[in-house]
């Protein structure tokens, strides 16, 4: 099994115009944050018009749609459910028509308190169109605007009374409006293009459409543009200490993606390294699973000495999700997906990296490929910690029961994946991936231990 990724979020304001198709790019770079639907919302002369389905972005939109969103601002969203189930009604912006006007709400992350507020929003009369926890942060927004002066007021008023990750973004007709939560568990960046103000969960977004990164949007901040004016909200900027998901580092983000002011390409690298000087091994080549676990195996290979190889080939039409109904139709799903380099591998001892161990069946089945094609020795590395405890901030990470950390010792597990040696980053080691960046870290998922109560 994969660890699936949570969303992906990109605004834009562009007195230019033309903003869909400009999101459309933005999604495009970012569709490895999730593939099961998407959407992009749009506002033409104050009118909001927008378009969402299940389905890959290429899937989703086509020339016809984009040319009649158009729009002077927008904002779109990829989605894996996190919470809520794969169907259209999930699929995000959530679009709102209430007495104050319109809203689009773009949410990735995930609640902790939701139950609680929905329950207090289905006491005040609201009947929720989705079961995702998305639509209680647009319900929130749109009450508190019926007191506000305005949306970002709104907006600053509406996430205090939300626990958990959300990096938001909120569009009303006149305004686009970003934020991030006091914890900031999920990235969110600022870029500029021209005029253009974007927003983006990652830096990679931002340059697949000519923009610039200017900055992060800090954890508590909300970000107003107005006419391309920008104005910082700061009021919650300093109620709760910054801890990022640090497996942004090890796997959701794309590896050309700055978070923190830490390139994710030299994060994974430096993991690498250390599981190198950690657990060193004689071998004679090294490899990584496509795609995360390969800049860690381009630095266990420099640390090591050991060349680095192409052991495994991807498949490259088929994305980080895959349909794979059973047991069975989930190991047949790793041979579709990866393919073993025989000539790269036969005969040889081979250092395998991947960014993680979840079940353990995936790694097993990868493991026994390299076997087939002829491997001597197969030592495997594991760019991440064991996983210990399920994740409440938008990571599909499964129950304990399912995790094979908590039923069985390192060796027991070398020994279920059929690998000759095993090792994991330490919680030490971890937390010296990005030396560099200004934030701290939540490392729930390897500790058990959360920043706040779940």
């Amino acid at each position: 099994m994969s660890i699936h990724e949570e969303c992906g979020v990109f605004g834009i304001w562009d007195p230019a115009g033309d903003c869909a198709r400009t999101t459309y790019y933005g999604l495009y770079a970012l569709q490895h944050r999730g593939q099961e639907a998407c959407g992009i919302a749009a506002i033409n002369d104050r009118e909001l018009s927008f378009h969402k389905d299940v389905g890959l972005v290429g899937e989703v939109f086509d020339q016809a749609t984009l040319d009649r969103l158009g729009g002077t601002m927008a904002v779109g969203h990829v989605r894996y459910a996190t919470t809520g189930g794969a169907r259209r009604e999930n699929a995000q912006p959530l679009t709102l028509n209430y007495v104050k006007g319109t809203l689009a709400v773009a949410h990735n992350g995930n609640l902790v308190n939701t139950k609680e507020l929905r329950t207090a929003f289905e006491y005040r009369g609201a009947i929720f169109q989705t079961t995702t926890d998305s639509e209680l942060i647009a319900y929130a927004i749109a009450q508190e605007r019926l007191r506000c002066a305005s949306a970002e007021e709104a907006v600053c008023q509406a996430v205090k009374g939300l626990r958990g990750a959300y990096s938001l973004l909120v569009m009303s007709p006149q305004k686009l409006i970003a934020a991030r939560d006091p914890w900031g568990f999920r990235p969110l960046c600022m870029g500029r293009r021209g005029e253009a103000v974007l927003f983006a969960s990652e830096s990679c977004a931002l340059s697949a459409v000519g923009a610039k990164f200017v900055r992060e949007v800090e954890p508590g901040e909300i970000v107003v543009v107005e006419n391309g004016t920008i104005t910082s909200l700061r009021e919650n900027c300093e109620s709760a200490t910054s801890h990022m998901c640090i497996f942004e580092y090890i796997y959701f983000a794309r590896p050309d993606s700055v978070i923190c002011g830490q390139s994710v390409h030299e994060a994974r690298r430096t993991a690498g390294r250390l599981l190198a000087r950690a657990y060193p091994v004689e071998a004679d080549v090294v490899i990584g699973v496509p795609d995360s676990g390969l800049d860690a195996a381009m630095g266990y290979a420099e640390e090591s000495g050991i060349p680095y190889g192409v052991g495994l080939v991807k498949n490259r039409y088929i994305g980080r999700t895959f349909i794979t109904p059973g047991q069975q139709s989930r190991e047949q799903a790793v041979r579709i997906k990866l393919g073993a380099l025989k000539s790269c591998v036969e005969g040889k001892r081979v250092v395998m990296i991947d960014d993680s161990i979840v079940r353990g069946t995936t790694s097993r089945q990868i493991v026994a490929l390299l076997r087939e094609a002829g491997a001597r020795e197969v030592h495997m590395r594991s760019s991440a910690p064991p996983f210990i405890a399920p994740c409440y901030f938008g990571t599909d990470i499964p129950d304990r029961e399912n995790l094979i950390a908590c039923r069985y010792s390192v060796e027991e597990i070398r020994n279920l994946i059929g690998a000759d040696s095993l090792g994991f980053l330490s919680l030490e080691d971890l937390h010296h991936i990005a030396p560099d960046a200004a934030c701290g870290f939540c490392d729930g998922c390897f500790t058990g231990q959360y920043p706040i109560r779940v």
